[in-house]
């Protein structure tokens, strides 16, 4: 199993077609999740069908877009992906990434999945997977063996067949901050091993955070943090059926499902939205085929420094397509206004920094696409950490700036609006379309669905919240500059200035300043396999195929 993918290109007979996975469909996969029979809490109550429960309906909608938008024939080349060490076509959010090009296509993925759905969620499970891609074989060389390889190629391989949705279970509730999580008064702040037997191993615990908790398949539980040998009970890396005896999710409501629909379609988060749970575990056992590792509190950083980067890479792509959905709706709402801003200054530069900031970060996720790096124990790619980490602390910085652009070309209407319901008023409807509309070539009902529409995305509840998650998901900004700064090559350009000073720089591995050094980005090859297309073209435009 030793550098399955490195090797892959070489192991694959060129005279044998890929097979393809079983793909499932939007409905299929709804139909699936009444398969499972999760103990799931909603407002305080019990939900009976995932699948069918109108609090979870936006949630569950945006998963089954996933689904459809992999079946379509023209996005097939993002969408889907080769898993050369199976020779098996199977879901971009399932493949391990054995290229820079796979990074690339990645990204492109996720943006046009979160332009539709402002939050496809489901790419935390290609973040998860390549994360413990690389945290196994790491372990393997590091004791000599190849079980971890083994157990998690086999979850692998049964995943992507089955094209399942995998919630990532990280974020511990922590407990006390200060403390370790074998110094907690309560050991179930963090998820921890509390039996191991013959079959198995047994585990309690809660984490915190968990996207899509509700309407996922299985739990991929993953540490939070590094550990130290008194932590070695909380270094446990397993998957877990959602249904599990023992498992509980405790969720909030995705979107706005509350709100009223008899008047037409659904605002976008009526349609499309994001649960996240409380999931907690109580005497969960988990055989030991889907235990990927335990009690590896020596190499636990490796798992949460990979999935961290690569998450962070993921989540650059998320807000772009947040970014494209607020750009659109704002020269929209200008247009609505009567205004044009390739005339108009004070319209033209909020919507151009608008555009800057979206292409700015997405611009990061490239760059650190282009400058992948291939893991030496797993052979799959790795994202470039300082570009994925300025990428994702650029979105997190500026997500308020977005808004306040938006807010800025479309006025004072997306607050100031009646509700809908005045829209179908006999005593007010009629007036209300005369004095409010603005350009006469739009009709008032489009001008007021714009402006609803840019109301839902940044100042209602579903609003706040993606401002909130886009924040701190995947890790705060202080980590995120931590991780900068522990992977900048300051050193060689402290060594660049004193060279031009004429100093006669001899380097030294013990001077705090000079530490971080690289010899450069790229090699004599590039970043990829000579002849290998770094990224798969679109056979059509976006907005045809979308």
């Amino acid at each position: 199993m030793r550098n399955t993918v490195k090797k892959s290109a070489h192991m694959k007979r060129e005279d044998i077609p890929p097979s393809r996975a079983n793909l499932m469909s939007g409905e299929q996969y709804r139909e699936s999740l009444r398969q499972y029979k999760p103990v799931v809490y909603v407002d305080g109550r019990l939900i009976e069908s995932v699948a069918d429960e109108p609090m979870l309906r936006p949630g569950v909608n945006a998963l089954a877009f996933t689904y459809d938008y992999a079946l379509d024939k023209a996005l097939e080349p993002i969408a889907l992906a080769t898993q050369h060490s199976r020779n098996r076509v199977v879901s971009r959010m399932l493949h391990v990434n054995e290229s820079s090009g796979d990074l690339l296509n990645k990204l492109e993925a996720v943006r046009v999945l979160c332009q539709e759905t402002g939050c496809a969620q489901r790419y935390l499970a290609h973040d998860a997977l390549n994360g413990i891609f690389q945290a196994v074989a790491h372990i393997d060389d590091a004791r000599g063996t190849t079980e971890h390889r083994e157990r998690f190629a086999a979850y692998l391989a049964d995943v992507q067949d089955r094209d399942l949705s995998l919630g990532v279970a990280m974020t511990d509730a922590k407990g006390d901050r200060s403390k370790k999580p074998h110094q907690q008064a309560n050991p179930d702040a963090y998820v921890h091993v509390v039996e191991r037997n013959a079959k198995g191993i047994v585990i309690s615990g809660t984490k915190a955070i968990v996207t899509g908790g509700p309407y996922m398949h299985e739990f991929l539980v993953m540490p939070s943090r590094n550990m130290g040998r008194n932590d070695a009970d909380f270094a446990v890396c397993c998957a877990v059926p959602v249904d599990a005896k023992g498992v509980t999710i405790v969720s909030r409501a995705a979107g706005r499902p509350g709100e009223k629909l008899e008047y037409g379609d659904a605002l976008f988060s009526r349609k499309y939205g994001q649960s996240t749970a409380v999931v907690m575990f109580d005497k969960v056992f988990v055989p030991w085929g889907r235990v990927f590792y335990e009690s590896e509190w020596e190499l636990s950083n490796v798992l949460t420094y990979s999935y961290a980067t690569h998450h962070r890479h993921s989540c650059i792509a998320a807000r772009a397509g947040f970014g494209d959905l607020l750009i659109g709706a704002g020269a929209l709402m200008c247009e609505a206004n009567g205004l044009d801003p390739a005339t108009k200054s004070n319209l033209r530069e909020p919507l151009v920094e608008l555009i800057k900031i979206t292409e700015g970060f997405y611009a990061c996720g490239v760059a650190a696409s282009v400058y992948a790096a291939q893991d030496p124990h797993s052979g799959s790619f790795m994202p470039e950490p300082v570009f994925s980490n300025i990428g994702k602390l650029l979105l997190a910085n500026q997500i308020y700036d977005m808004h306040r652009l938006a807010h800025t070309v479309s006025g004072g209407l997306i607050v100031a609006l009646p509700g809908p319901d005045e829209d179908h008023n006999p005593a007010t409807a009629a007036s209300l379309a005369e004095v409010l509309r603005a350009n006469p070539d739009v009709p008032y009902d489009k001008r007021i669905e714009v402006a609803r529409f840019i109301e839902d995305l940044t100042v209602s509840n579903q609003g706040g919240w993606y401002s909130v998650i886009s924040l701190h998901g995947g890790g705060s900004p202080a980590a995120m500059k931590q991780e900068i700064w522990r992977n900048y090559p300051v050193g060689s350009k402290v060594e660049l200035v004193e060279r031009l000073l004429n100093r006669g720089v001899l380097h030294d591995e013990t001077r705090a300043i000079t530490k971080n050094r690289q010899p450069g980005r790229c090699c004599d090859t590039g970043c990829t396999t000579p002849g290998q297309p770094v990224m798969v073209p679109l056979p059509v435009s976006r907005k045809e195929c979308v």
